[in-house]
């Protein structure tokens, strides 16, 4: 089971809150994920679901980004707590037999519960330091630090490019600033 991909669920939710202004802003989110067949099952109600959860998803990365390694843990055993996992064998897609973490229930429930236990998984197995939130400013979106040896500051090249250039302006400046003294 690849829970790095159900924990990626989690980081793009974070991410696009412009995607939770309707259904359909949703089943975008799902084919830019790779996973439009869930499309199908959208509900109503899981709009509503799907927001309460980036509130609370943004809380968890926050609390990482600021190193409180407990309130990380407190907040995702509390949304396991509330989000059980009931995990099942599936094949699909010409693949082998392999598990998933719920089959049944309302499309919500799938999304909440892969990309919680996703987060946990990393959490549990890399540490809450593995998520973080972008330091280039203005940007603070979510990442995974899955790389080896806990480097990522980023959410994305764009965002480390631009970060550099403006470190390397700012030391360029303060150079040419006190050269001229």
């Amino acid at each position: 089971m690849d829970l790095i991909s159900y924990a990626e669920l989690a980081v793009l939710l974070v991410n696009r809150p412009d995607r939770l202004t309707g259904l359909e802003g949703v089943r975008t989110l799902l084919e830019e994920s790779g996973r439009p067949p869930q499309a199908d099952r959208l509900a109503p109600g899981d709009l509503d679901a799907l927001r309460g959860l980036r509130t609370e998803l943004v809380t968890v990365f926050e609390a990482a980004a600021a190193g409180d390694e407990r309130e990380v843990v407190d907040r995702l055993n509390a949304l396991l707590r509330r989000h059980p996992v009931h995990p099942q064998i599936a094949a699909h897609d010409g693949e082998p037999w392999h598990l998933h973490l719920t089959e049944g229930g309302r499309f919500c429930d799938q999304y909440i519960v892969g990309a919680v236990m996703g987060l946990a998984t990393i959490v549990t197995d890399l540490g809450a330091d593995r998520l973080g939130l972008c330091r280039a400013a203005p940007c603070r979106r979510a990442y995974l630090d899955t790389s080896s040896n806990r480097s990522r500051r980023y959410c994305s090249e764009r965002c480390a490019s631009r970060a550099n250039v403006a470190a390397y302006r700012a030391r360029k400046k303060v150079g040419q600033d006190s050269g001229g003294l």
